[in-house]
């Protein structure tokens, strides 16, 4: 986005980390902030420090996440909490700051959410569950936000869902000891986890890519409201879409008869 010509806030709990970026710009353009999102205030603080700086937010990359590798049976309680914590509740605060930002304090009104989901909402694979979960309840969220939105504060929404794109992430993935059940090395959590410490080496994505394909879906007037990325999310959304498909073709008949009768209906009315 800055070599675009944009001007960026860039928020994440270490600052430092993005010492090399900000030497490369001028802070007139670049603005690193601190950021947690499981604390509310840091939000309104980070808003409201971008819009001092630059007059008004046109996109807000809803991002934060991490994930803790464990059965769902063994999660335990602690660890679920934080990824909820963070992917659903601290996202849903972002959510709740930005479309007030894009109503309420743009001139004129409107802006573009994009909202980090997953391919494991389509997928879901051993070991991370409760991760797919939280990123689930985000989307199911953000669907709900779009059935309310007035047209007329020009909000545009997409969740994106990516699979596979070589980022820190695996270096950062917590994994909670197996749970006693599960320790045949014939079952599939027990195999997944001998995959996620070197899980970078499964992932062929383009970070720098993927960017340029955010910036591209920024561009357009009609974004689409689900947008996986990459072939496996492809792949993976159209077996999820094709399984539910089925299970109406198959079983669509059963609905036929679960209604009240008009004289039962009466009745209890």
């Amino acid at each position: 986005m800055l070599q675009k010509g944009d001007n960026v806030v860039a928020t994440l709990r270490k600052p430092a980390m993005l010492d090399d970026l900000a030497n490369l710009y001028s802070k007139n353009r670049l603005l690193v902030l601190p950021l947690d999102v499981t604390i509310p205030s840091d939000i309104t603080a980070a808003f409201l420090k971008a819009r001092e700086k630059f007059g008004r937010i046109d996109v807000v990359f809803n991002n934060a996440g991490l994930c803790v590798i464990g059965e769902a049976e063994g999660m335990p309680d602690d660890d679920a909490k934080l990824l909820f914590d963070t992917m659903f509740w601290g996202a849903a605060n972002v959510t709740k700051e930005a479309v007030a930002t894009f109503r309420d304090l743009n001139k004129p009104p409107g802006g573009r959410l994009l909202q980090m989901s997953s391919r494991g909402v389509l997928r879901v694979v051993p070991g991370v569950a409760h991760y797919a979960a939280a990123k689930a309840a985000l989307e199911s969220l953000t669907e709900g936000y779009a059935t309310e939105l007035d047209p007329a504060w020009g909000i545009k929404i997409t969740i994106l869902q990516p699979a596979r794109f070589r980022t820190a992430a695996p270096w950062t993935n917590v994994l909670v000891p197996i749970h006693p059940a599960y320790s045949d090395p014939n079952l599939p959590s027990r195999q997944y986890r001998s995959i996620y410490p070197g899980a970078e080496h499964f992932s062929d994505g383009d970070p720098y890519k993927f960017a340029l394909q955010m910036y591209r879906l920024v561009q357009l007037d009609d974004p689409p409201f689900y947008l996986p990325l990459h072939k496996t999310a492809l792949e993976a959304a159209k077996i999820k879409g094709q399984k539910l498909l089925q299970a109406v073709q198959d079983y669509g008949s059963w609905s036929d008869d679960v209604y009240l009768d008009e004289e039962n209906s009466q009745g209890r009315a």
